[in-house]
């Protein structure tokens, strides 16, 4: 009986996918609820397949009210050992404001240069703070906003 009600269980998540990742919003989305109420800054790794297929999320890093330090070795790690086709990168600003520093942008793009050494794609890095009635979003996106680009 434990044996059926195993092979149940693993047949069920079998037919349950990974949520495809093909949109900022998708992103901001699966993100959003674990890092609305953080009082710190948290950076995320999330790992896809070839498909856009979630395989997981990891925290690389915990920083302060305003920064963080994380590295291209750590954000690849998980990466290489997943056999991950693809990542996003993103963060929360404690603040509510989503805006990129200038400093996100510097790690952006060098994590971008990395990542095509390594050919494992950084698809968008998204930072995620709170809506406001400017802004609209709860979240930017540095692919949109035209920091990323192939």
């Amino acid at each position: 009986k434990a044996a059926f009600s195993l092979a149940k269980r693993m047949a069920d998540e079998l037919r349950h996918e990974s949520p495809v990742l093909d949109t900022p919003e998708k992103l901001a989305a699966l993100l959003r609820e674990d890092n609305r109420l953080l009082e710190v800054e948290h950076f995320h790794v999330v790992l896809v397949n070839a498909k856009r297929r979630l395989i997981r999320v990891e925290t690389l890093a915990r920083g302060t009210l305003d920064s963080l330090v994380t590295h291209s070795r750590d954000v690849f790690r998980p990466a290489i050992s997943a056999n991950a086709s693809a990542v996003f990168l993103a963060h929360n600003h404690p603040s509510g404001d989503p805006t990129p520093s200038e400093a996100d942008i510097r790690f952006t793009r060098d994590i971008v240069r990395a990542g095509k050494l390594l050919k494992i794609d950084v698809l968008d890095h998204i930072i995620l703070g709170r809506r406001t009635t400017a802004r609209g979003k709860d979240y930017v996106s540095l692919r949109e906003l035209g920091y990323i680009y192939e």
